[in-house]
């Protein structure tokens, strides 16, 4: 089917423009609650969401649809989108819901669904849900009387996930002393992450805590890491550690300000678990968005690589299918399948911090076992979207561009599967081919879609 409503992590949009609207939210509550109420117990759903302005206008929209078919609604309040999974789980509830659009500007919202086992919902049943809302069929379902659910406020919800955040961390290892920079991106973590870390022993300074609904991402968190650097090396702190909006990303800085991405975080933590026997079948889930130079790594270390379709619901899926339990993207969403059911930017960070107080390594030098490849990505904004295999003057570039490389990088030319651009994305081992195949590319992109 033609999907209208979900993309490759939810629905999203701006908010209060189709589908982003309370109308809509309210009808996917209805179809959401209809397709997960089977048998006769009472159903139950928990709700989260960031700290986006328009969580307000949602939340209450999509409360009002999930009672109206019968269920019981558990509302979280700002929590990171892993804590809905979790708790999800936790509370043995039918589904959870996150609304949140992740790293998006504020003015865009989303709504994330997972199922009972703490799983983002497959596409099969994104597909059927979506059809009970564009057939109309959802307007016939109306219980009555005591069938009507009711909602109510879970008010220890972020000391449940605090504890299981903390959990995942080594018994026999603290943070005692480890100065560390949070940056929370005004986001979904600025309430729980800096009582993660300070109670297992950091020095703790949190920046970009004070979220007012608008400045969300706002040149702060994983995507602009660059004033968390400054902080750290200014602080003379040990690391800086930046989440994203709804905190289930994680980028990392060393300590002399360096970047980590999460093809970094990635490599330090797979050579980690197969030196402690943990990497299953001796395999890391990734997506064609990792960089050449991390495959090379773990190709030195005797680890293979497979890729998953970009989104980190994809890695996970293949990660299912292939027996793994580590994968994840360039972006910082970082999977440990042996402790939770999603990426989780905090339990990310934990990971890669018991990896440092084990070979008691600054990050800076853990670092290093990953030399990235030249890299451009550029974003380029498109009004439409047509298959880029039928764009010929695109793909003869590509092919030309290609030739040229003979092995020693790479090209990447895809949609983004939540916003209306197209990413061009060449790796290569000289800086001046990257730039200039990018450019190229991107120009002809421009004049074709743009």
């Amino acid at each position: 089917m033609t999907r209208k409503l979900f993309g490759t992590d939810g629905v999203r949009g701006t908010a209060n423009i189709e589908p982003m609207t309370a109308e809509t939210a309210l009808k996917l509550g209805m179809a959401a609650g209809n397709h997960f109420t089977r048998g006769d117990h009472r159903h139950m759903v928990v709700i989260g969401k960031d700290t986006r302005l328009s969580g307000y206008l949602l939340e209450p929209a999509l409360t009002a649809g999930f009672i109206s078919v019968g269920m019981d609604v558990m509302l979280l309040g700002p929590l990171p989108t892993p804590a809905v999974a979790m708790l999800t789980r936790s509370l043995r509830a039918d589904l959870g819901v996150m609304i949140s659009a992740s790293h998006n500007p504020y003015q865009d919202n989303g709504i994330k669904i997972f199922s009972r086992d703490g799983y983002k919902i497959p596409d099969d049943v994104e597909n059927e849900i979506e059809s009970l809302i564009t057939t109309g069929k959802i307007k016939d379902i109306r219980p009555t009387a005591d069938d009507i659910g009711k909602a109510h406020r879970i008010d220890d919800a972020i000391g449940r996930y605090i504890v299981f955040c903390k959990n995942t961390f080594p018994d026999n290892l603290t943070l005692e002393g480890l100065k560390i920079i949070l940056d929370c991106a005004n986001g979904a973590t600025y309430k729980v992450a800096p009582i993660i870390f300070t109670e297992l022993g950091a020095e703790v300074t949190t920046i970009n805590d004070h979220p007012n609904g608008m400045n969300i991402n706002d040149n702060c968190g994983a995507l602009h890491p660059e004033i968390l650097a400054q902080k750290v090396v200014a602080s003379k702190a040990d690391v800086g550690l930046a989440f994203d909006g709804d905190g289930d990303r994680l980028v990392a800085v060393d300590e002399r300000g360096n970047i980590l991405t999460g093809d970094h975080i990635m490599t330090i933590c797979a050579k980690a678990l197969k030196e402690c026997g943990m990497l299953r079948n001796n395999l890391v889930i990734a997506t064609p968005m990792s960089n050449f130079g991390f495959r090379q790594a773990l190709r030195k270390m005797n680890i293979a690589v497979e890729d998953a379709d970009v989104g980190d619901r994809y890695v996970l899926k293949l990660m299912r299918e292939k027996g793994a339990v580590f994968g994840g993207e360039d972006s910082g969403h970082i999977i440990f399948s042996n402790l939770h059911t999603t990426g989780d930017g905090i339990i990310s960070a934990l990971q890669l911090l018991a990896n440092m107080q084990e070979t008691k390594k600054k990050l800076s030098k853990l670092r290093g076992l990953l030399q990235l490849a030249p890299q451009k990505l550029l974003n380029i904004t498109v009004s439409r979207k047509p298959p880029l295999s039928g764009i010929m003057p695109l793909q003869e570039a590509i092919s030309r561009a290609e030739t040229e490389l003979t092995g020693n990088g790479r090209i990447l030319v895809r949609y983004s599967g939540t916003q209306p651009i197209c990413r061009v994305m060449v790796e290569s081992m000289e800086q001046a081919v990257t730039d200039r195949i990018a450019d190229s590319l991107a120009e002809i992109v421009r004049k074709t879609l743009a």
